[in-house]
Parts: structure tokens; sequence; C-alpha cells
């Protein structure tokens, strides 16, 4: 598939969904650079798929471009670091490792994005490895392609996402407290006006300074005022109590609400979930476990209007912790588009009916609570206190 392209309010928007549709689209833009690249990534694999990006981009450096690349060190693994380290170094690639051996504390850099020349860019949850591999464990094979999402923007938007993208750049660097206070002043009086010309698509970003609730405000303020339909997708779910009790409010005031949760990946992530169902249902929630191969897309559309694309799950180290970066969409083509791609997925789900899930046996049910109670300690010390 090539995408689906569609023009918002000066921006060009082409919904990808897995790499099929990604990867050469990216690798297309990185070939077409004149100036700069900026690229960041949870994990960044050098698998057949990962040599592509890389060949692009040490292809782009041989032109004169300027390509800088941030990437996590939990998520893409010390060792493959190391391995990426000398390989970005002999190139020319010029690189950032985002908080190696947790100097930084607990927050990782979960958000997944590209910059190409200022009027390119990507956003989305899709990582620099193959479809058809486990993101955890990368020596196995998934028996069906991984099931993600993205959105290429070509227009005034991707200049926002170049400034977050230089901001996080600067902020990584080695420089001292002032240069780093110094640089981000200076940098938010030059730009604070820019989202105020954004009407139709709009970029958010979650970090541990300006923006620590800005995901989860907007995901509570569009579940408020649905009056319809919510559609929402994520791998794990785990929100704070804000987040769903806006999903219960609305199935109660008649929304029609249907959750989408990847199941089968980390039994501990999935009895989280499970223990929130007894409410959701009783609610009138409609709960579907995908277990047909890794769900990784992290989606919504609210009354076949709002969507919103990118890498923030519905969980307590997405929405309080991590550093994470969503396309929001006003736009009924685009919103359309996904849900048809969201309703694909839910036909391949197992529904969760309250009834059956009531009759599992009392110990199962006791420790899907105690696992909650665990989750929600181990979040309120490594949020200070924030996931609520």
């Amino acid at each position: 598939m090539d995408g689906v392209h569609y023009n918002t309010s000066r921006n060009h928007l082409v919904l990808l969904q897995n790499g099929d549709d990604f990867f050469p689209s990216l690798v297309g833009a990185i070939n077409d650079a004149v100036s700069e690249i900026y690229l960041e990534t949870y994990i960044f694999f050098p698998d057949e798929v990962g040599r592509r990006v890389i060949d692009a981009m040490k292809r782009a450096v041989s032109r004169g471009v300027q390509v800088h690349v941030i990437i996590d060190w939990l998520g893409t693994g010390p060792r493959v670091c190391r391995l990426l380290t000398r390989e970005f170094s002999q190139s020319g690639i010029q690189y950032h490792i985002f908080n190696s051996w947790f100097r930084r504390g607990f927050v990782r850099l979960h958000r997944k994005l590209c910059v190409v020349d200022r009027g390119v860019a990507f956003v989305g949850g899709i990582n620099i490895l193959s479809d058809w591999r486990y993101d955890y464990n990368r020596k196995q094979m998934l028996s069906s392609p991984r099931q993600d999402f993205a959105v290429r923007v070509d227009g005034m938007l991707s200049m926002l996402i170049y400034q977050e993208a230089i901001r996080l750049w600067e902020q990584t660097g080695k420089l001292t407290l002032w240069e780093r206070f110094d640089r981000y002043r200076t940098f938010y009086r030059r730009h604070r006006h820019v989202r105020t010309r954004m009407v139709l698509s709009s970029f958010i970003v979650r970090d541990n300074f300006r923006n620590r609730r800005t995901i989860q405000k907007a995901y509570l303020k569009a579940m408020g005022m649905a009056r319809r339909q919510i559609l929402l997708v994520t791998p794990y779910f785990a929100p704070g109590r804000r987040f769903r009790n806006a999903l219960a409010s609305a199935a109660s005031r008649g929304v029609e609400v249907i959750l989408l949760i990847g199941s089968g990946e980390f039994w501990v992530q999935d009895s989280v979930a499970q223990a929130f169902y007894p409410k959701l249902l009783s609610s009138g929630v409609k709960v579907y476990e995908y277990r047909k191969t890794q769900l990784h897309g992290k989606v919504a559309v609210i009354d076949d209007r709002w969507a919103t694309v990118g890498s923030s799950n519905c969980d307590g180290l997405s929405l309080f912790l991590n550093h994470e970066a969503n396309i929001v969409v006003r736009d009924e083509e685009f919103a359309g588009e996904l849900k048809r791609r969201i309703e694909t997925a839910i036909m391949e789900a197992e529904p969760v009916g309250e009834r059956s899930f009531m009759n599992r046996p009392w110990y199962r049910r006791f420790w899907y609570g105690t696992a909650f109670l665990i989750y929600r300690f181990v979040m309120r010390v490594i949020t200070w206190g924030d996931y609520n």
C-alpha cells in the first residue's frame, strides 16, 4: 500500500499502516534530503529494514546532508547501541543515546519521528525494525506482521515538528545546565506562538517540563465531548483513574465506546488491564483483545472526525513519564479511513463478555487486582505521584 492522502489546513497528510507503507516513504524522503535530517526512535535495530534506513542516511551524509539521530538506550539495547555508535561515528552520522544507564532517571525516549529539510515529517508508533520481528525479542519472528500506524506530514505542521526535534537534540547534547536553560528560553520565546497556526491538524508532545499532561488532556477533552462513538486502540491499557472514568462516563451517557487492547505479550501487563474490565464492561464499554499478532498501534477515532496517531500508549509510562509525540487530526475523511483500519482489526480480535469475564475463577480475578496495585505503586514512585 502507498498510504492514504489527505489535505488539512495547509498540511498534506498521508496515513501509513505498517512498515510496507512507512519505510518506503521514510527512505524516499531521506534519499531526497538536501540539508538536514532529524530522526528519533525508541528501537533502532539493524536488520534488513534498519539497514535500508542506515544506508539511506549514509548516502545523505555523502551528499553533505547533516544527519542527526537520537535512539533510546533501553529500547534499542546497550549492545546494539554500541554497534550503532561505531557505525554512525565512522559514517559521519551525528547521534545521541538517550538516557544510558538511567542517568536521567526512568524516563525513556519513546516517540518515533523524523523531519527532513524542515518540510517533511513522520510521526507515529513505528520503530526502526521489521514488522515481522518481535520488538522485545528480536531473534523471534511473528506469524503475521505487527500492526502499527504513522502519518507523513508535508506542510506547515512539519516546521513545528522540526522545532521540537531541534529542542530535544539540543537538550540531549553535552551542555551545562545554564546553557540548556538559556537555549530553551531563547527557543521558547522565538516559537511560542507557532501552535496557533494549526487548525485541522496539530502536533502534541509529552515531556517532563512544559508538556507533562498534554496528550492525556487532548484525549480527555475529546472523550468528554464525544456524542456518538469512541474507538481507542492501544497495545497496553493502564491509564490513570481520570482516563478510565472518562471512558466509562462516555459509555454511560450512550456513547458507543470500543476499546481494542493488545494481548498476549506480557502476562503481568495483561493482568493489569484486566483489573479494569469489570467497571468498564458494567459501564457499557466494549472490550476486544487482539491476539493475532503484536498490536503496536496507538490510535483513536472519536465521532468520525477527531483522530490521533502517535507513540503514546494508554498506560502510566506513556501518559506520565516518557517522551511521546502524537498527531491530532480533525478531518472526516482522515478519521473515516483510520476508522476502517481499526474496524478491520476489531473483526480479527476476541470480544470480552461481562458474564464470561466474571465467571473466571476467583483467584484469577484476585490476581488481576493485585497486579494493578503493584503497578500503581511502582508508577506512583517513578512518576513522583503523577500517576492518578
